[in-house]
């Protein structure tokens, strides 16, 4: 996992309990340990972040109580010639 994302990951782990508080079932948009954006689903939140950010560059995590929620769902753009 690009080191970036790993800062993100653990931003999302600093403030669970609080973004459980405020999002729970939600999928949030983390950037520079800053959350940018809560959607309903996992693909809206790709989509929509994609306009404006690079993937890879970005954390989409769905908010749920303890650590069994923890997601690693990774994606990239690979081309084979």
């Amino acid at each position: 996992m690009p080191e970036q994302l790993v800062k993100e990951f653990q931003f999302y782990i600093d403030h669970q309990a609080d973004l459980v508080k405020r999002h729970n079932g939600k999928y949030v948009v983390i950037v520079e340990n800053e959350v940018i954006g809560i959607y309903d689903d996992e693909l809206t939140a790709i989509n929509e972040t994609r306009k404006e950010h690079e993937m890879g560059f970005f954390l989409v995590q769905k908010v749920e109580p303890g650590k069994d929620s923890y997601t690693q769902t990774f994606h990239s753009r690979v081309a084979f010639h």
